[in-house]
């Protein structure tokens, strides 16, 4: 079975959809991936990619097409919209040439933010008559509210109209959090092609590979890891880390970069944190479980709106696998899924002044009692989303449309 896998990021970023392509090429599919020039978190082109470079090339098997794309720089709202509008073009023309060139006898279309990621697959689907599963981790329109001037009028409703198209054009919905299924059955999909497809470990934070680390602060390490941007609720997470500055054995130490990183490290100058708010900036997926080790518990946070509240951050099944901790500052699903796990503890996206409350409880924790919350983690990690029985899963989905 010849499959084209649709994202606007995959390897060397590191996005689920790596482990997707790289899997059905080990049980025996034809993988081409359609994608753009990786720029992702930085902002600009990796090194030794760019317009004349590395557009086709063979990755582990996968046949790889990179589609122009004018790199997001900063991330702010008109870079961004640039860097959207140049996908959608070169990825629809991109799409096109593959759909007349190569016959296809499935499309899978990985969605993170944006949702044009779809359109050129449902040319391709009507262009070739074959099924379209689309993989759904941020829902759209309503992603846009979070970005507070979008939140209604026309561009909202254009978007609104685009994703119900794309939508109502797909064989199979997969949808990586529970809450996502009453807000796309809303828009006119019948239930039962929707499937809950949950998020995994990332497969590289299961490596054995030792990797030298920065010196970590003495004291209580309570982690972030992944992207600092403006839906990460850094704002109240350094409300409470001024809170608890005073308190020197408690210790913020955050892994990552996005648009929200220079806001970040001003805080920490401004506010005189930089004792006990350690930036440390990006480090590769496979250096996570070094990291990971030295930490006592984790950070998931996600600002409090529609689309967010619905969503379960895959950062969380990374901690899970860990055996480590979890401390939320965040509502909804992440909220719910912490306590039914009982792998830590979380309270409101806006409740800075809880949040500084339980990570004090959780400082004060016995060791034991730290390491019976982690476990609890793993074993429902075990139970919910483990990686052989999502591909296993996945390569039903494909086999049965």
């Amino acid at each position: 079975m010849k499959v084209l896998l649709i994202t606007s990021h995959f390897y060397p970023e590191t996005f689920r959809c790596n482990d997707i392509a790289f899997e059905l090429v080990e049980k025996g599919y034809d993988v081409d991936v359609l994608t753009a020039i990786p720029d992702y978190p930085q902002g600009k082109y990796y090194d030794g990619y760019g317009i004349f470079r590395k557009r086709i090339e063979r990755i582990k098997g996968v046949k790889v097409y990179r589609a122009f794309i004018i790199p997001r720089g900063h991330g702010g709202p008109i870079r961004l919209a640039i860097n959207y509008i140049s996908y959608i073009i070169s990825s629809i023309a991109f799409g096109l040439y593959l759909a007349i060139r190569y016959r296809y006898d499935r499309i899978f279309v990985h969605e993170v933010s944006p949702i044009f990621v779809g359109i050129p697959a449902v040319y391709i689907k009507k262009i070739q008559k074959i099924p379209l599963v689309f993989w759904v981790l941020d829902l759209w329109p309503e992603t846009l509210k979070s970005y507070g001037k979008f939140s209604s009028g026309f561009i909202y409703n254009q978007v609104d109209k685009l994703t119900r198209w794309i939508y109502n054009n797909c064989d199979r919905i997969l949808i990586s959090s529970l809450g996502f299924r009453s807000a796309i059955a809303e828009k006119g999909v019948d239930d039962a092609i929707i499937n809950y497809f949950p998020n995994w470990a990332d497969k590289d934070h299961t490596s054995n590979i030792v990797y030298e680390i920065p010196e970590m602060p003495q004291g209580f390490i309570l982690m972030y890891a992944g992207n600092i941007g403006t839906g990460q609720n850094f704002i109240n997470l350094m409300k409470a880390a001024e809170i608890l500055k005073d308190d020197k054995n408690i210790n913020f130490v955050i892994l990552g970069d996005g648009s929200m990183y220079k806001w970040v490290e001003s805080f920490i100058m401004d506010n005189n944190l930089s004792d006990t708010v350690h930036l440390l900036g990006q480090f590769p997926s496979y250096s996570m479980p070094s990291f990971y080790k030295k930490a006592d518990a984790m950070i998931v946070s996600l600002t409090s709106d529609f689309a967010h509240n619905n969503t379960l951050p895959a950062k969380v099944q990374g901690y899970m696998l860990a055996k480590k901790p979890i401390l939320g500052l965040i509502d909804g699903e992440g909220q719910t899924i912490i306590n039914e796990a009982k792998c830590g503890f979380a309270c409101g996206a806006n409740d800075y002044k809880g949040f500084a409350s339980l990570v004090r409880r959780v400082a004060s924790m016995d060791k034991e009692e730290r390491i019976r919350l982690g476990e609890n983690g793993s074993k429902y990690s075990v139970l919910h989303f483990n990686y052989e029985k999502c591909m296993n899963n996945l390569d039903n989905i494909l086999k049965s449309l």
